[in-house]
This record gives structure tokens, sequence and C-alpha cells, in this order.
């Protein structure tokens, strides 16, 4: 599974190796050379698990056609989406522990607050 595009529908053999690889970062990641450029690209339908090959340099090369797979009709070739940074609070499983989440059908008493005064006049702090 890539880390780095998170909507990969194929993988991509590469040609200096021979291994698979979901994109040319992760090959860069796991090895110590260079990707190699070769105009023609073996990948793999990540829908219907077969291997196809791509040739770039061909005449008949048609763009809309060839963001198919072959096999299974899967449009492969898509907008990559990247992984964004983001700043979220972070807890358990909401299915073990859901005390985060807030109960909507539940509705709130405004004078069961811990900054408002007891019936008695106490303060519930301190």
């Amino acid at each position: 599974m890539c880390k780095h595009i998170l909507n990969a529908q194929v993988s991509i053999r590469a040609p200096c190796c021979r291994k698979w690889f979901d994109c040319a970062a992760c090959h860069a990641e796991a090895s110590d050379h260079p990707l190699k450029k070769t105009s023609e690209m073996s990948l793999i339908c990540k829908k219907c698990k077969k291997a196809f090959r791509k040739d770039l340099n061909a005449g008949d090369f048609d763009d809309e056609a060839d963001e198919y797979c072959p096999h299974c009709d899967n449009h492969f070739l898509l907008e990559a989406v990247e992984p964004k940074a983001a700043l979220r609070v972070e807890g358990e499983d909401v299915r073990k522990d859901a005390r985060m989440i807030k109960d909507d059908r539940v509705k709130v008493d405004p004078a069961r607050s811990l900054w408002s005064e007891q019936v008695d006049g106490t303060y519930r702090l301190g």
C-alpha cells in the first residue's frame, strides 16, 4: 500500500531491479539506485490483479484509451491524491470507548455546569 499516492490503482514494475512498486517514490525509498527510464511500462491492475504493458512511444498512443485496464476497464490513470498534514485530536478507537463523542440526543441542562452554583449555594470546584 502506497503512502505517497492514496488512490494508486496499479503497481509499476521497475525495469532496473524488476520489482513491483506502487509509485516511483516507493522505489526510491526501498532501493539504493535510481529508477531506470524506459518507454515501455509493465503494470498490474489492483482491481483484477492482471498484468499488462503500455508502450509510451507507440504511434497509436491514445490518451483516453490508455487510461483503463484492458482486462477489467478499471480507470487507473487518476489524479493523484496525496496525504495532507492535519492537526486533530487523537483518541482511542470510538468503537471501544465513545466518551469523546458528544451524544446529540442528550439535552444539556444549563444548571448542571461545573461553573454554576449548586442549589445549596456551594461551588462544585474548590
